[in-house]
């Protein structure tokens, strides 16, 4: 069932609801939703995200198209970073043969530039799994939050850290194992770094996480 109802850009849906932007309606992705017994709210106010869900946390969907396409993707993840939602915002990012080239630059961009949560799905179908988890809380732990932790140990991420200037494999194993999140490391002050690094890695690091970020490059 659908049900339409005025809603604010911060609302929360009730449980075993979801808020998706009107232009999801037609999608694979809304169809296993209703597939797995979730009710959807369609809302054209949602802002940037594109769902809201019952655990106080939103989405931004980034499919394989609008990284083919080109930068254009950046400048909504900006605006989805300064919207000021009180939700946990998530991004997840169709990781497919045809983006998968791209895939580095932009969990590059959305964990280390803008310090939020990225999810790579294969597609709308995992998508959708991933959303009825969380509205039926089939799992004591919210498996975003679990993905979220865990990405740290993740190949693509390990190899992502190494790609800062003076990081090899073994300094990135250090700074992964010392610190708890994305957003801890990139915060890091240069003294913290220097007690795992070295100094001239460290200052490398703080240099690199620390430049301007802008939607165009």
């Amino acid at each position: 069932m659908e049900s339409k109802a005025p809603v604010l850009i911060n609302a929360v849906p009730p449980y075993g609801h979801v808020i998706a932007s009107e232009k999801w309606r037609n999608t694979s992705l809304i169809q296993h939703l209703k597939g797995g017994g979730v009710k959807i709210i369609f809302e054209n106010e949602l802002g940037v995200s594109d769902f809201h869900l019952p655990n106080k946390s939103c989405i931004l969907y980034i499919s394989e198209c609008d990284i083919i396409a080109g930068n254009s993707y950046k400048r909504k993840l900006v605006r989805y970073r300064n919207a000021g939602s009180s939700f946990q915002e998530l991004v997840l990012v169709e990781n497919t043969r045809l983006s998968e080239q791209y895939f580095s630059a932009v969990q590059k961009f959305v964990l280390f530039d803008l310090g939020l949560t990225l999810l790579p799905v294969s597609g709308q179908t995992e998508a959708s799994q991933l959303i009825t988890q969380i509205v039926h809380g089939e799992s004591r732990e919210n498996p975003f939050k679990r993905r979220s932790s865990s990405r740290l140990l993740d190949p693509l991420v390990l190899a992502l850290v190494q790609q800062v200037p003076g990081v090899g494999r073994v300094k990135a194993l250090a700074l992964l194992q010392h610190f708890s999140s994305i957003h801890q490391l990139c915060n890091a002050a240069p003294a913290e770094l220097e007690s795992i690094v070295g100094q001239a890695a460290a200052q490398q690091i703080h240099s690199f996480f620390h430049k301007p970020t802008t939607a165009d490059n």
